[in-house]
């Protein structure tokens, strides 16, 4: 009778996973169910990965190793760790830098370089946060989404980069030689 109830034992712990907890890992469980509850997936890309090409995703995502490319995570949040080397184009919702990126960085909400972090490229976003002790190498354009449409929008007459500009048809033509003015 005893070995019978050890056969129906294992069955009936999985219907319970939270009831019980293991003592080795007591943390997994709550932190994949604080996960849930917050409805965003976290990847890490540990420090022995090396990526080449492009890399994109719909979760979060925090890099320890080594990218090189480009990186396109433009609805989720990229953590660069202490141990991360990036050489790529970033583009996401929001940059926390802790490691080395070399390359442009494109942020929709911000650009967080922390203490020992290191960004060698332009930042483009609407909020950058440098702390004392970061390193950054390049410019930044803080123009919001909106505020750069309304940019263009007002200069409508303006043509786009690498096109030569055409004569405007409520605007004089001045022939080669003439003198506008006094």
């Amino acid at each position: 009778m005893w070995k019978r109830d050890e056969s129906v034992k294992p069955a009936a712990p999985p219907a319970t996973p939270a009831a019980a907890p293991t003592a080795s890992a007591p943390a997994a469980p709550q932190a994949s169910e604080t996960r849930a509850q917050l409805g965003r997936d976290m990847v890490n890309i540990g420090k022995s990965v090396v990526i080449k090409g492009e890399l994109s995703g719909s979760e979060d995502l925090t890099i320890e190793g080594h990218v090189e490319g480009r990186i396109d995570l433009k609805d989720n949040v990229l953590t660069i760790g202490p141990n991360g080397k990036i050489k790529a184009e970033v583009f996401a919702k929001a940059v926390v830098v802790l490691g080395e990126v070399t390359g442009n960085v494109t942020a929709s909400e911000k650009v967080d370089i922390r203490d020992n972090g290191s960004v060698d490229g332009d930042i483009a976003s609407p909020r950058v946060a440098i702390a004392e002790g970061a390193h950054f190498r390049g410019s930044v354009d803080m123009q919001r989404a909106g505020q750069k449409a309304q940019a263009q929008q007002a200069k409508p007459n303006q043509p786009p980069q690498g096109q030569p500009q055409s004569h405007q048809p409520n605007q004089p033509q001045h022939q080669q030689g003439q003198r506008v003015g006094a």
